[in-house]
């Protein structure tokens, strides 16, 4: 695999350095080359692989053209003969350069950041509903949920067709296809029973839902996807899409290792609005899902 991102990159050295980091899905390793610096790479030869390190370009991709948060810059997205890898910038990280609160600022400066995008073209005509994210280096407003790309949770993919209604988006397209796998899998009549239950239950805890403004996601922030650099705070591994900002907070609250400075400094710019704490609550049950 190694030659065949030498000839994708059009590389003439690619020279492994450090171990080999193993996480639950993938193996990865720093790189020193003769023209693009230190790279990471990612690699997996499991079928879905591709799909997986191809939304995973297009989510660090559109968190960083943010220039809000600082992601891996990603590079090439990579599939030869049944083994895929993902290519991205190598950042040096350490937790001894932990800052809490501009981990916090800067997450609520990414999920902002359309909003500005929004407000900035409110006066013109030609909004982007379902963006196309073409290869410049700007992002569009975007005025629907979803994303371009698939995408995965893990190594689940995820649904991402673009959607007016974030409720609808949410239920249809991120809790009822676990569901449905868990179903498939386990056939848990508990679950089987109380989940149309639910389902009418969801609009309830969305009293202002037009009020929602799509924002870019991580989707998938738990405590083992960020660190930091010298420069500041570092997340990776994300599962993008365009959605509502406290569904990030689903899965931070389930693992914990967020301090309180970081939320404190997170809500110093999205306020916690009414019923913050039990949708919550619901968008923690995705990733509950995801990990049943």
């Amino acid at each position: 695999m190694e030659e065949a991102v030498k000839r994708e990159l059009g590389l003439n050295r690619l020279v492994a350095f450090g171990s080999v980091a193993g996480g639950c899905i993938n193996r990865g390793r720093g790189y020193s080359t003769d023209k693009l610096g230190d790279v990471f790479i990612k690699f997996n030869n499991n079928d879905g692989a591709k799909v997986m390190f191809d939304g995973e370009y297009a989510s660090l991709r559109a968190m960083y053209l943010t220039q809000t948060i600082r992601v891996p810059k990603p590079i090439k997205s990579i599939s030869v003969d049944g083994q895929s890898c993902l290519v991205t910038e190598y950042i040096r990280m350490d937790r001894r350069w932990s800052n809490s609160s501009e981990l916090g600022i800067k997450l609520a400066k990414m999920h902002l950041h359309n909003s500005s995008l929004l407000a900035a073209k409110e006066k013109e005509s030609g909004f982007i509903g379902a963006s196309s994210e073409s290869e410049d280096e700007t992002l569009k407003p975007v005025t629907q949920f979803g994303f371009h790309t698939t995408t995965c949770c893990g190594f689940i993919p995820q649904k991402n067709d673009w959607n007016d209604d974030w409720v609808e988006f949410f239920a249809q397209n991120r809790l009822k296809p676990q569901v449905d796998l868990i179903l498939e899998k386990t056939g848990d009549r508990e679950l089987l029973s109380l989940w149309p239950e639910l389902e009418r239950k969801i609009p309830s805890y969305f009293k202002d839902s037009d009020k929602i403004i799509p924002s870019i996601l991580h989707g998938d922030l738990w405590s083992g996807n960020y660190s930091f650099a010298e420069d500041g705070p570092v997340i990776f591994d994300p599962a993008s899409f365009y959605g509502h900002s406290e569904f990030e907070m689903g899965i931070l609250t389930m693992f914990g290792g967020f301090s309180q400075d970081f939320f404190t400094a997170y809500h110093s710019l999205i306020p916690k609005s009414e019923g913050f704490a039990e949708r919550v609550r619901l968008y923690e049950l995705f990733h509950h899902f995801n990990h049943w």
